[in-house]
């Protein structure tokens, strides 16, 4: 039976669309071991978001943390969007799929991502930008002295020789973490909070507000209210802890949520697990829901095989196309349950891995 209301297609940006992490990537071009430094800062973020619960942060905030190193280092807007244009990379079809899916619903992206990014990226594959929610940045605007470029650049030094903190299994605090990475985690709380923060260019961590954990379950409860719908029309498709509050909120008011090569924190939160090289599956998925709801996908992705594609009425071309790709050869697509949950985040994690490379791979 056909609900009432409107059904909508909202996707994350990085991970189901593209396979760029363009933090990671501005971070590893423009910062001596940007690498290294993005690593850290983004596992720091994992930890104050989902053991430590820092009072007033949320998961994504690292894109407001790095941005006094970038400052540091010369970056400018125009340094973003050039270097943010020359370097978009799709995950295979994903222009594809969103052309197919603005056919039969209205399509919004909401990501953590750089305004910067999120237009280049939008004019590469005819996206509206004004049905993108994201990180709004102008960086140019922000005053530095040189006596802050020069201590920053110090406490880059300090940090890449910092140990990475690892989390884990399980963990509820960080007591049961490793007394290496309890003091790395409390460093790097002195250097952003009482040292960072205090500089001119401190201003930079109060005024960014990146677009992630609560602000994107807010952007995709805006887009209801805007279209008159209900949160139960709504299909969520994302890859990352800065999902989980949009999954948890879509779910908990009847809508689809599907992690498309998501991390664990992904898989862990959505009904649907879908491990694929290629995105026009999303597509696939999102017609099933826009034509019978959520019921008839979970049943569709219960018995996942050719035969049962072969008789449910996918809109003509984009079977044609779908088969095209795949033949019978269909991509991993599951229902995550209790029992399937811990496979599921292990060789989801995996398989990003192959899509994304291993740097980008591993972030949270």
């Amino acid at each position: 039976m056909k609900s009432s209301g409107q059904r909508i297609f909202i996707s994350d940006c990085e991970g189901p669309i593209s396979k760029n992490d363009n933090a990671f990537e501005l971070v590893s071009h423009y910062i001596p071991d940007g690498n290294r430094l993005f690593t850290l800062i983004s596992r720091y973020d994992d930890v104050l978001a989902d053991i430590v619960k820092r009072p007033g942060y949320k998961a994504g905030d690292t894109l407001k943390l790095i941005l006094p190193f970038l400052k540091a280092y010369g970056v400018t807007n125009h340094a973003i969007t050039d270097y943010s244009s020359k370097n978009v990379l799709l995950v295979p079809e994903a222009k594809e799929m969103l052309r197919f899916v603005q056919n039969f619903m209205p399509p919004f992206i909401v990501s953590t991502s750089y305004e910067q990014y999120m237009r280049a990226l939008c004019d590469l594959v005819d996206f509206p930008f004004e049905n993108v929610h994201c990180t709004r940045l102008d960086l140019d605007k922000y005053i530095i002295s040189e006596k802050e470029v020069a201590r920053i650049k110090r406490l880059r030094e300090q940090m890449v020789a910092m140990p990475i903190p690892e989390i884990p299994k399980g963990a509820e605090s960080l007591k049961e973490f490793q007394k290496e990475h309890r003091d790395t985690v409390n460093k790097l709380d002195q250097i952003f909070w009482k040292e960072l923060s205090q500089m001119s260019v401190g201003v930079i961590l109060r005024e960014v507000n990146p677009v992630g954990g609560d602000e994107k379950a807010e952007a995709v409860q805006n887009i209801v209210t805007q279209l008159k719908t209900s949160m139960h029309n709504v299909m969520y498709v994302g890859d990352s802890i800065t999902d989980v509050s949009v999954f948890r909120l879509v779910r908990k008011k009847g809508g689809l949520t599907v992690s498309f090569n998501g991390n664990a924190y992904a898989v862990r939160e959505a009904e649907i697990a879908v491990l694929s090289e290629n995105a026009i599956v999303t597509a696939v998925l999102a017609d099933a829901f826009n034509k019978l709801g959520k019921e008839t996908v979970m049943k569709l992705v219960k018995d996942w095989k050719a035969s049962t594609l072969e008789g449910f009425n996918l809109t003509p071309p984009l079977k044609r196309h779908f088969y095209e790709l795949h033949g019978k050869k269909l991509p991993r697509v599951e229902i995550v349950t209790s029992q399937n949950m811990e496979k599921l985040m292990k060789e989801s994690t995996s398989f990003r891995k192959t899509v994304r490379g291993e740097a980008i791979g591993k972030l949270g």
